[in-house]
């Protein structure tokens, strides 16, 4: 059930928090205040629109830059007092000019560690530009496309083996092995995370499509 905009707690200034997530990447890109005329904005448009608290005035994200965030959707806390926004951006989040506001480390665990494919192919990009000693992915850069393609290939084929055998856990292993080299490959070509997610979301547009006219045909049967 969609909440009611009245049932959301506004602070004394009239204001909520909206803190701006990527809805492909997942990654939080910035932190800002709505008050309740940028939300209706937002709504309407499906572009985010915030409250410049320094400004003391309506900010349409992107009207001057050309940076939009297409809102795909917004939901509220259990108190109601903060937002999450999901969007597709056409350009950086922060000001500065880099995909997300949060860059500046604060602190880090010294015994847990954060991972995701991003993550991977930031060290994968470093490994490219910097090719440092020692490094099996300095290795592939340098052997070049020929090779990295032929890594793809072999593992490709060990997927294939370990699958074939039902055994899960070598499955998974391997599955880690061409994953990687993959994104290697993608590195080499220039190919973006962002890139496949695009195109795995237009295919689930196309399959929701093509799912929703079959079950209209089999209702006239």
């Amino acid at each position: 059930m969609m909440l009611n905009i009245d049932e959301l707690r506004f602070d004394e200034n009239g204001l909520i928090p909206a803190i701006v997530v990527d809805a492909l990447s997942k990654k939080v890109l910035t932190l800002a205040y709505m008050n309740r005329e940028s939300l209706l904005i937002t709504m309407e448009k499906q572009l985010t629109c915030f409250w410049s608290r320094s400004r003391q005035e309506l900010w349409l994200k992107g009207e001057t830059s050309g940076n939009y965030q297409h809102v795909v959707s917004i939901t509220a806390d259990c108190d109601g007092d903060a937002l999450v926004v999901m969007v597709e951006k056409d350009g950086p989040a922060c000001h500065l000019g880099t995909d997300s506001c949060f860059t500046r480390p604060v602190w880090e665990s010294g015994t847990l560690s954060e991972y995701s494919l991003d993550s991977l192919m930031d060290l994968l990009r470093g490994r490219k530009e910097q090719l440092p000693e020692g490094s099996y992915t300095t290795y592939l850069f340098q052997k070049g496309l020929d090779k990295i393609l032929k890594k793809v290939g072999e593992e490709c084929t060990e997927v294939i083996i370990a699958g074939k055998a039902e055994d899960k856990k070598e499955t998974v292993y391997e599955i880690a092995d061409l994953t990687y080299h993959v994104m290697v490959l993608m590195t080499q070509l220039g190919i973006s995370l962002e890139d496949v997610r695009r195109e795995l979301k237009s295919r689930h547009v196309i399959d929701h499509k093509v799912k929703q006219e079959k079950m209209a045909g089999d209702n006239m049967k």
